[in-house]
């Protein structure tokens, strides 16, 4: 159901493929399913196939949400996750706020081998050892609960990392977030480390999960039946008592997590997140933080150069969030970059004549039939997987996913097919996959994460009266995504801690250079936000490199020119020149 309202969604799609050739769009962040991958994916939501998932785009708390983070999923039916080690602190308090903050910048992380994930991270196995055999590590870092109080209670951060191939070339490490809010670094970059490989030359790839993330103080809400429940449920109400419904559900979701995690939930935002990498900086021993942000983890990124411009060192920012829109505006543009992406798919499928599966002649028809099924849907769910229907907000939600990358083209072929004829497991499998379900029907925290973070960054709080005066917007923006995407508005309506901006100030005057990467055919981030961050860092901080393609995210979209220029600046310092444009 609508999560967010943002680019940045908040529980559903923050979720793309290609006729490529050297510098073709492609499988976005490593996102992609490819063809034949769909008996995977049906046998237990996830991603699809090997690479990403989502970010949020008709999830559930839209209201504050409003930055599309993708995550980079797994080659797995499943979020792959991962957990950490040991750490050393006790945790106390003791001595000044500065004296604590020194104490915890020198503590002494305990390396070990990396288990298998936990459930907040999605489960699984444990990551398998890189080429050349080197294998992963994993363990905690402490950290303030409230960085406010620095000497008051700790709470610890799960990371992973894998060592440098060339340690005696070794620029440092580099952090990456992949996205969400909500996703579990520890599980995601061991499986997308094969596409940042090359990197590894000369860094440590480093990731974490965020406070209240994975194995972070994990934020809880409802438990696994519940969510089943709550992720069938009519998001885009008609009646009044359908919207009585919504709202209750929604206050509903919102209680459990004040009774499960109330304590956390003030802390958990990005401006305490951003202090937390400053720290992991200093532990790890680097004297400037080297920065892989995308999607959501742009605008992490941007929030980290603001407040901490000196300590930035080589960072990319791909699949850029719009850091000046606000809630509404991040919304209305995640509602046009879907229907842009569902037009593409259209068209492509068009082109293709009778090897389309799909009835209508034009981009229009087929609209119409995505139309007229999710009209059926709403009155009449049909078999799903295993004992569960799918419904038309998880046919949405499927749709949504699948349009992450242009290599799930595919899969959103058959599925609205299968669908037309009454089998809805492969719409409910990629709607579970954007929802962090595996196939033992256990979710991750990824979404109630995703809502905490959301509605304590953002102030905007939307009444049921209010939604419904901005629906007609929202559904001139998008026919098929628009009420979906609207009634995300709602979505922090009920939450129990106040939100901290209406937009995040993420100017970092004196920063070093930035290089900001936009992808015209982005749907959950687009593609204006990058030109729009690139001036809110400041003159000389951001460098604009567009990617003209397909998907969300362009850095592992198979663009040989994107991948060249990313590589040069981090490897090797070269920034390219800003406005560069790659085809």
């Amino acid at each position: 159901m609508p999560t967010s309202s943002t680019g940045r969604p908040g529980a559903g799609p923050d979720p793309g493929g290609d006729g490529r050739d050297s510098d073709a769009p492609g499988p976005p962040e490593g996102q992609g399913p490819a063809p034949g991958t769909d008996d995977a994916v049906r046998a237990g939501a996830g991603s699809p196939a090997s690479g990403t998932v989502r970010t949020e785009v008709p999830g559930r708390h839209g209201g504050a949400a409003r930055r599309a983070g993708t995550l980079l999923a797994a080659a797995t039916a499943t979020l792959l996750l991962v957990t950490a080690g040991c750490s050393d602190g006790d945790g106390g308090g003791n001595g000044s706020g500065e004296q604590r903050e020194r104490d915890l910048g020198s503590q002494s992380l305990d390396w070990k081998p990396c288990p298998a994930p936990s459930e907040a991270e999605g489960g699984g196995a444990a990551p398998s050892p890189l080429p050349g055999g080197t294998t992963w590590e994993c363990s905690f870092m402490e950290v303030p609960r409230d960085w406010a109080k620095p000497d008051a209670e700790t709470i610890e951060l799960a990371l992973i990392r894998a060592k440098a191939r060339d340690q005696a070339d070794r620029i440092g490490s580099l952090i990456f977030n992949f996205g969400g809010p909500g996703g579990s670094g520890v599980s995601t970059l061991p499986a997308a480390a094969q596409d940042f490989e090359r990197l590894r030359a000369r860094y440590d790839l480093v990731s974490f999960d965020p406070r209240g993330v994975g194995r972070s103080q994990p934020v809880e809400c409802l438990d696994d039946p519940e969510l089943d429940q709550y992720y069938a449920q009519d998001a885009t109400p008609d009646d009044s008592a359908e919207e009585k419904t919504y709202s209750d559900n929604l206050n509903r979701y919102d209680s459990a997590c004040e009774e499960n995690s109330g304590p956390d939930l003030p802390h958990v935002g990005t401006t305490n997140a951003a202090r937390d990498m400053d720290l992991m900086r200093q532990v790890l021993g680097d004297d400037k933080l080297h920065y892989f942000g995308i999607s959501y983890g742009t605008e992490l990124g941007g929030v980290y150069a603001h407040l901490f411009p000196e300590n930035v060192g080589r960072a990319v920012f791909d699949a850029v969030v719009d850091p000046t829109s606000t809630a509404v505006e991040g919304s209305l543009g995640q509602a046009r970059g879907f229907q842009l992406a569902f037009t593409n798919f259209a068209k492509d499928c068009v082109a293709r004549g009778d090897a389309c599966q799909l009835p209508g002649s034009t981009p229009e028809e087929i609209q119409q039939f995505v139309i007229d099924l999710q009209n059926r849907l709403e009155k009449k769910p049909i078999p799903g997987i295993g004992d569960r229907e799918l419904t038309q907000t998880q046919a949405t939600n499927g749709i949504a996913q699948a349009l992450y990358s242009k290599e799930y083209w595919p899969l959103l072929e058959q599925g609205l097919d299968e669908a037309d004829g009454g089998d809805g497991s492969l719409l409910l499998a990629l709607s579970d996959a954007m929802n962090g379900r595996n196939r033992e029907g256990q979710y991750s925290n990824l979404q109630a994460a995703n809502a905490a973070i959301n509605c304590v960054d953002f102030k905007e709080r939307y009444s049921m009266e209010q939604t419904k005066a901005r629906l007609p917007e929202f559904r001139e923006a998008s026919p098929i995504f628009g009420d979906y995407l609207g009634w995300g508005l709602m979505g922090c309506n009920h939450w129990p801690v106040p939100g901290q901006w209406e937009t995040p100030d993420v100017s970092a005057a004196g920063a070093a250079p930035i290089l900001v990467i936009g992808n015209t055919g982005d749907p959950a981030t687009p593609y204006e936000g990058a030109r729009a961050m690139v001036q809110a860092l400041g003159k000389g901080v951001g460098v604009e490199l567009t990617y003209e393609g397909e998907g969300h995210g362009a850095y592992n979209s198979g663009s040989k020119c994107v991948a060249s220029a990313v590589d040069q600046y981090l490897l090797n310092g070269k920034v390219p020149a800003s406005g560069t444009v790659c085809r």
